[in-house]
């Protein structure tokens, strides 16, 4: 199986605070999410965001991760969204009460003329309403839970997504492999004809005699001398446009290639590999490329593996 380097997932949990009755009543609670967001990247580059109260979570959430993924920019975003339960609203702390009224009085006996708390103010005092907090112990729990689950439901995200481009990356290399095979026989015959080509076009230019109504064209270098000559161009030409090597190596990547997208893993930097070396043969192919059918194949090549190298830089 391979896999994708982009992907979405996310997990929440709502968390009730300590010592709050059955669905949280007499209490407040916490609703904790965790997104994860991933993209393609060189290496593993891990971005997280979060408030200071579940920072201590941060380094169980980044080996959670490191132990799963091996490339890709990752941001973890986790939210913490706190509910007051009105059920508790008229719960009072007497101590903070109490507290809060000598405070209030020695800045009167200070300041005569400073007006009292109104009740509103004396409610919204810190610790006068009497509330359930959520531990820090229960809020990292929850917060490593969710992130467990958003690293789970990302692997199969990613499965998913890896497939489909597998998937796509199998029928690219069938289609090359299918212009390999259809060219491949072209090749001694192609090589044979221009070969020809430059053998008339040698006699012409060097003045062999032609037998072509039975003219013969006179010639101060001898016979033998200039038929080595051309034996020797033409030879040197069929080395330079025979193609068989770089057909054959092309073959052997393209095997190589499918091998590793059918065998799964960690594919992502061997096929970005296979893709320099595909590409490589591809150009010399064009750069021999002896007639229209050769040409037009190496552009068709070209074009495929630039199509397979934007979808493998996507892959793990």
């Amino acid at each position: 199986m391979i896999y994708s380097m982009t992907g979405y997932a996310s997990a929440t949990r709502e968390v009730v605070a300590d010592g709050a009755g059955p669905n949280g009543a007499g209490g407040s609670g916490v609703g904790v999410s965790v997104e994860l967001r991933t993209v393609n990247s060189r290496f593993l580059d891990l971005n997280f965001r979060m408030p200071e109260d579940v920072r201590a979570t941060e380094p169980q959430l980044r080996e959670m991760l490191m132990t799963k993924l091996s490339r890709g920019k990752v941001d973890i975003r986790i939210n913490l969204n706190r509910v007051e339960q009105t059920a508790n609203a008229g719960a009072l702390n007497r101590e903070a009460l109490t507290q809060l009224a000598t405070l209030e009085r020695a800045v009167l006996d200070v300041f005569h003329d400073a007006e009292r708390m109104r009740t509103g103010e004396i409610l919204r005092w810190p610790g006068v309403l009497a509330e359930s907090a959520v531990s820090q112990d229960t809020l990292r729990e929850a917060v490593l839970a969710c992130g467990k689950q958003a690293i789970a439901d990302l692997i199969e995200v990613r499965a998913r997504e890896g497939a489909a481009l597998g998937r796509v990356l199998i029928d690219n290399v069938t289609e090359m492999e299918a212009i390999v095979a259809r060219i491949t026989p072209l090749v001694p015959e192609l090589i044979a004809k221009h070969q020809q080509k430059i053998v008339e076009r040698l006699q012409d230019a060097l003045g062999i005699a032609t037998s072509e109504g039975g003219t013969t064209v006179a010639t101060s270098v001898p016979r033998e001398e200039i038929a080595e000559r051309i034996r020797q161009e033409v030879t040197m030409y069929g080395i330079r446009i025979d193609i068989a090597e770089e057909l054959q190596r092309l073959t052997a990547h393209l095997a190589e290639t499918r091998h590793v997208l059918q065998k799964g893993g960690k594919v992502g930097k061997r096929l970005d590999f296979m893709m320099q070396e595909l590409n490589r043969e591809a150009n010399t192919l064009g750069s021999k490329a002896a007639a229209k059918e050769l040409a037009d194949a190496s552009m068709t090549l070209k074009l495929l593996i630039e199509q397979m190298r934007e979808q493998v830089q996507n892959l793990e």
